[in-house]
């Protein structure tokens, strides 16, 4: 077959009006004409349709001042003004035997009708016609008494054809009814006579009264709907078929039907967008509509008068769909390409196979997955943990990872940055990294587009690289619409959908929770915007942080210095088991000792740096709780986890599982394990003292006084506070340190 189809010029020139375009453009269709081979003959017949503008002998003048160039105006220009125009290239609809590389594509979208078995439906001529009734049901269907109706009775003749003139637009719809009421069956004297050879025309949408032009329509509510290259019978088979909104259907007195047509548009805008729509939809199915009946201010033909001894009548009212939306819903709904319902008795016996499991006991691949947490909560380093784990098919915290290839869609981190996290994670996990190409990295930070718009060109990169999960991280950088709304989210959550169904992988992303205290909140009541996030996802992981008190951060310290110490022991000493009981590998305090005991003065100087850093390490180290709600498997306890950058770790020993999540708990209980020991307090106060006294001594004596001032409190707590210290004398009310 040959793919390179070539357009018939002439024949496209029939879907563009001239009066539409303007004068660079009409130039270049003239150029381009020249350009294949055409003749000026061609491109002056063309241009007689732009009857206003048109000046005889003018494109043969212009057509000897077209000059080849470098770039020539070739026939695409034409058919790219048509396109634009509303004419789409027909698609071969007979058959064929397909070759080895043909593609095999979806049917064509809002076709109705099969062009090849279209049956004429017959319309007879009224026996018993009353002009007058005709025209006044025309107005009434269409005009509200008060509007203004714009009609044409006189005509002019150029090159042997009858051209309609301005006409008449001063009176309104119930004053032309009322005075045909009384005309005793003589329309002429309302409206005019016409010639009868010529007939009469009327304007469908209703004016303001000034004039005729497309700004004196004041309300777009039809459109003209008309062929004259198909038999009437079939274009009346086809107006009927596909159901058109039409308000009154007219027969034109010669070969074509004059269907108007319910558009309903707000403004000019959504007319212009309507009508090409509509006349797309004409055109798959069969019915040639002449373009240059698009504008809402055309003429149309008028019923109730005389053609050349036939008829201009009414053939039909109010037939089709009640309304523009009606319509427009089922010729979308009509040839969708949802699946048909389907017996469940039919697959009792015989269920399909459940998706395999991605993450073990949470998702299945092709399902979606949101793992939601406030902000910096490292939930990009979760999910680079997770890229991990799918690609060598090991653990993701306390879940088993089938292994395979995944795309990660990196929207807030600089390409250096995020190469780095990945390498930094490995590390980290202490994994091998022995299946990098399994991990495919998609940096769009700063290149970002809605997800609307992603999905399709993430489809397109990801066919046929057979991967199994697909992150998105993170999500708010391609939200379309507002998160608070439920349809919208509904919409950006369907994107998700459509990545998920075309590549059968897994779709990962996640989202920031809402502001304010989420302790006492559900799982799926935490993250930001509309319920549709939460709700969504087959699998909802939700981190929260957990309130670390110093008792904790005091216990994770202490063993991680004996940690630190038994590595050195380990290393540097032989049989240093003999020296340690099981109580001493619990102690900081004992490790320490043993360490001094046990390794040279170089060596524990060199482990002190290290139990130093690790001491930093540990305060900084952050706590928290993973939840979930699944749809495919049953809810799991939730897991406790330390980050201690840049991976997160479970809990194995269980020392996060009484602690409180962050804004959990009644309020009360949340200050007691904030307040300090007094031990502490104890410790504060003496420090103070010192500080004080240190300040004080600057001026020479100190005393009671000063150090009043000097810490903001009364002389009785000063003299209290240096009793509890204990290192210091009171003489009168001088202050001094005691003699050791």
């Amino acid at each position: 077959m040959n793919t390179n189809k070539q357009y018939d010029l002439q024949e496209i020139l029939h879907h563009i009006d001239p009066s539409l375009l303007n004068y660079q453009e009409w130039t270049s269709v003239g150029m381009a004409l020249k350009e294949a081979g055409h003749t000026a003959a061609d491109w002056d017949a063309w241009s007689k349709r732009d009857i206003k503008r048109y000046h005889a002998g003018e494109c043969f003048r212009k057509w000897d001042s077209f000059h080849g160039t470098t770039k020539p105006v070739t026939g695409g220009t034409i058919v790219q003004l048509a396109k634009d125009q509303g004419w789409r290239p027909e698609r071969n609809t007979e058959s064929y035997e397909l070759e080895w590389n043909a593609i095999i594509g979806n049917k064509d979208e809002l076709v109705v009708i099969n062009k090849n078995w279209i049956e004429g439906r017959e319309i007879n001529e009224p026996y018993s016609w009353n002009p007058v009734e005709e025209l006044i049901k025309y107005l009434s269907i269409l005009f509200e008494a008060s509007e203004n109706v714009g009609y044409v009775t006189e005509s002019w003749e150029k090159d042997g054809k009858y051209l309609p003139t301005k006409g008449c637009w001063d009176r309104t719809a119930g004053e032309l009814i009322q005075q045909l009421n009384q005309c005793n069956g003589d329309i002429g004297s309302v409206i005019g006579d016409c010639k009868p050879e010529v007939g009469a025309w009327i304007r469908f949408n209703p004016l303001d009264g000034s004039g005729v032009k497309n700004e004196n329509v004041t309300e777009f509510r039809y459109a003209l709907v008309e062929s004259d290259d198909m038999e009437i019978d079939k274009q009346n088979a086809i107006i009927r078929e596909l159901e058109l909104p039409v308000a009154c259907l007219v027969h034109s007195g010669k070969k074509s039907l004059h269907a108007i047509v319910k558009i309903e548009a707000a403004n000019y805008d959504e007319y212009r967008k309507r009508v090409d729509y509509l006349y797309s939809v004409l055109k798959k199915n069969g019915l040639n509509v002449d373009t240059q009946n698009r504008n809402p201010s055309r003429l149309s033909r008028m019923p109730g008068v005389m053609r050349n001894g036939q008829k201009q009548f009414l053939v039909d009212t109010n037939i089709g769909k009640e309304s523009w939306k009606d319509w427009q819903e089922w010729i979308e709904g009509i040839n969708d390409d949802l699946p048909e319902p389907e017996s469940l008795e039919s697959v009792w016996d015989d269920l399909p196979k459940l998706s395999d499991e991605l993450i073990e006991g949470l998702l299945r691949q092709g399902h979606k997955m949101l793992i939601a947490g406030p902000s910096k909560a490292a939930k990009s380093f979760s999910l680079i943990e997770l890229c991990c784990a799918i690609a060598e098919g090991k653990k993701w915290l306390n879940w088993a990872c089938a292994q395979g290839k995944i795309m990660y869609v990196n929207l807030e981190l600089d390409r250096p940055s995020c190469l780095h996290r990945f390498k930094d994670v490995y590390q980290a996990l202490g994994w091998e990294p022995k299946n990098l190409g399994n991990i495919d990295i998609w940096n769009l930070r700063g290149k970002s587009v809605p997800m609307d718009k992603l999905a399709p060109k993430l489809i397109r990169r990801a066919t046929k690289k057979n991967y199994i999960a697909i992150i998105i991280d993170p999500i708010y950088k391609v939200i379309t619409g507002d998160e608070n709304s439920a349809d919208q989210m509904a919409n950006f959550c369907n994107q998700f959908d459509r990545v998920c169904t075309e590549l059968g992988a897994a779709v990962i992303y996640c989202h920031h929770h809402s502001k304010g205290s989420q302790g006492n909140k559900r799982s799926m009541d935490r993250a930001s915007g509309s319920g549709v996030f939460a709700r969504d996802p087959d699998a909802l992981m939700d981190l929260i942080e957990l309130e670390l008190n110093e008792d904790i951060l005091k216990q994770e310290e202490n063993k991680a210095v004996c940690k630190v110490c038994e590595s050195w022991l380990r290393k540097h000493v032989q049989h240093w088991e003999n020296e340690v009981s099981q109580d001493d590998l619990c102690s900081e305090k004992a490790m320490l000792e043993v360490c001094k005991k046990l390794l040279n003065a170089e060596l524990y100087k060199a482990m002190e740096k290290e139990v130093s850093c690790t001491r930093r390490s540990v305060k900084q180290r952050t706590a928290w709780r993973i939840d979930g709600t699944l749809r495919e498997f049953p809810k799991f306890n939730p897991v406790n986890l330390w980050f201690d950058y840049p991976i997160h770790y479970v809990d194995e020993v269980g020392s996060l599982k009484d602690v409180d999540a962050d804004g959990s708990g009644p309020a009360w209980k949340r200050a007691i394990g904030k307040r300090k020991s007094r031990e502490s307090k104890s410790n504060d106060r003496k420090r103070a003292v010192e500080v004080a006294y240190e300040a004080c001594s600057f001026g020479g004596q100190v005393t009671i006084q000063a150090m009043a001032e000097y810490m903001g409190v009364t002389e009785k707590t000063v003299r209290n506070r240096i009793k509890e210290h204990g290192s210091f004398v009171i003489d009168e009310s001088n202050v001094g340190k005691k003699k050791t």
